[in-house]
Order: structure tokens, then C-alpha cells, then sequence
């Protein structure tokens, strides 16, 4: 996992993360608006990346998460990980991750995926 204040993010040749993470494109896009103490990707949870039982792993991409406003943990692989609005976090391959949203501040959050296509879904969550 790797966190940077969104400030340091700079303005790549394709788009705003091209540096830090592979792909021609953003193809995936999101925005979260997670109520307090909401956990991402949970227990049941049926999207491709999940096992139903609370993992979620991307194999082959990276997920990104820019905090907007409020506080969130990330747990990454079982260990979690303080958030404020402004950083952004880079999830890897294999990395089993989940945002967890403060009780008292909720956070909302954008989620980014890259590819070599374009637009391959965008979701709000």
C-alpha cells in the first residue's frame, strides 16, 4: 500500500495518476458516501473482487481512493491504516483492502481504476 497527500499527486502524460499506476485510461470511477463506521466490500458482498466472505483482492489492477472529506481507516491484508481528507491510497495486486469509515466523521471518497481501455464501467457506490 501506498498513501500520498493528494497536493503531491502530479499531472501525468495520460491522466492525473499516470505515474503511480499502470494503464492508459481511468476506467473505473467511483464515488463513495459511506455512513459511520461503514466497512467497503464486506461480509456478502458479490462484486467480482469478493469472495462473499469479506475479501476483496484485485489480482490485476490497482485501486485508488482519494478521501474527500472526513476520516477512514484502510485495512490492508488485516492491518489498518489512519485516513484524512486529502490522502490518497494506492491499493495493489493481492492486496486484500477494505475502507472503513470513521464513526463520528464519515468520510466521502472517490475509488479509480486504470486499464489500457477506456471507460470500461464506471459505478457509483
Amino acid at each position: 500500500m501506498k498513501i500520498f497527500p493528494i497536493q503531491e499527486l502530479a499531472y501525468g502524460k495520460r491522466h492525473i495518476l499516470s505515474d503511480l499506476i499502470p494503464g492508459e485510461y481511468i476506467s473505473q470511477a467511483g464515488l463513495g458516501f459511506k455512513k459511520p463506521d461503514q466497512r467497503s466490500h464486506d461480509t456478502g458482498c458479490d462484486c467480482n473482487a469478493c469472495d462473499g466472505k469479506g475479501k476483496h483482492i484485485h489480482e490485476n489492477d490497482h485501486e485508488v481512493f482519494i478521501i474527500l472529506h472526513g476520516k477512514a481507516k484502510m485495512e490492508v491484508d488485516g492491518k489498518t491504516h489512519a485516513l484524512c481528507a486529502g490522502d490518497v491510497v494506492i491499493c495493489e495486486p493481492g492486496e486484500d483492502h477494505h475502507l472503513i469509515s470513521d464513526h463520528d466523521d464519515p468520510c466521502v471518497n472517490v475509488f479509480l481504476h486504470a486499464s489500457d481501455l477506456p471507460n470500461i464501467k464506471q459505478r457509483i457506490t
